[in-house]
């Protein structure tokens, strides 16, 4: 299809051709929307930046003080335990819940309650908890992913299911038998990752701003801006051969 092409009026001022002729063509040129839309299209790479800003700015202090980040993930997890606990607490004495689904409820909140009041006992403490949790975490979620790829014959990639499975369930035994020492070296590669991750999404915020621009105040104006004066010779052309009939 050809866009922008010669406007050749034909008998009576009707046009002449089909859709190709005349009119900017749809492509990267276009330019942004308006509104919201607009606007959030232009913040966007903004509030990329800043997520990849603070991604970079915690994976440096995750490498510069690992001990200190893995205590205060520790504390964090005593805090996540007690919300969530009485979170529980209270939809245990809700009305559209069963007799059964309430005792489980408040039995699970007293008992998140209680280990997160055990993490603030000390700090060696929490730190334990949460690298416990992580493990037992880890391995039912390997031996399940395993089990369910070995058992399913159709399902995508199933060796490679089979394998992280695998991995996972030894990652979570290994990090139940060492806690401390695993859990140190989780946090230098959670380190390493930020890092990793805040550079990607900082590259990424710079090229949306590049295209934004782009959008914004090339192709997609001057399309535009010709596209209107192709437009003003049409009426013109249609009126002069009106007269002319």
């Amino acid at each position: 299809m050809r866009w922008g092409g010669p406007y050749e009026p034909g008998p009576g001022g009707a046009e002449r051709g089909g859709p190709d002729q005349g009119g900017p063509g749809p492509g990267l040129g276009a330019p942004l929307p308006t509104g919201v839309l607009g606007k959030l299209s232009r913040a966007a790479w903004q509030y990329v930046l800043v997520l990849g800003l603070l991604s970079l700015v915690l994976g440096v202090l995750t490498l510069l003080w690992p001990g200190a980040t893995l205590l205060a993930a520790g504390v964090l997890f005593g805090v996540y335990l007690l919300v969530s606990g009485v979170f529980q607490l209270v939809s245990a004495f809700g009305t559209h819940a069963t007799t059964a689904l309430r005792v489980m409820a408040f039995i699970s909140g007293a008992l998140s309650i209680l280990l997160g009041l055990f993490c603030f006992r000390g700090a060696l403490q929490s730190v334990l908890l949460l690298a416990l949790w992580i493990g037992i975490g880890w391995l039912f979620r390997g031996i399940t992913q395993a089990v369910a790829a070995a058992s399913d014959e159709a399902m995508p990639a199933r060796g490679w299911q089979v394998f992280l499975g695998v991995v996972s369930a030894l990652a979570g035994v290994v990090l139940l038998v060492s806690p401390f020492r695993t859990a140190a070296v989780l946090t230098v590669l959670a380190g390493c990752w930020l890092l990793v991750l805040g550079v990607v999404e900082i590259v990424t915020a710079l090229q949306i701003r590049g295209r934004t621009k782009h959008l914004g105040t090339g192709r997609g104006d001057k399309d535009g801006r010709d596209g209107e004066h192709r437009d003003a010779d049409r009426t013109g052309g249609a009126r002069h051969a009106a007269r002319h009939h």
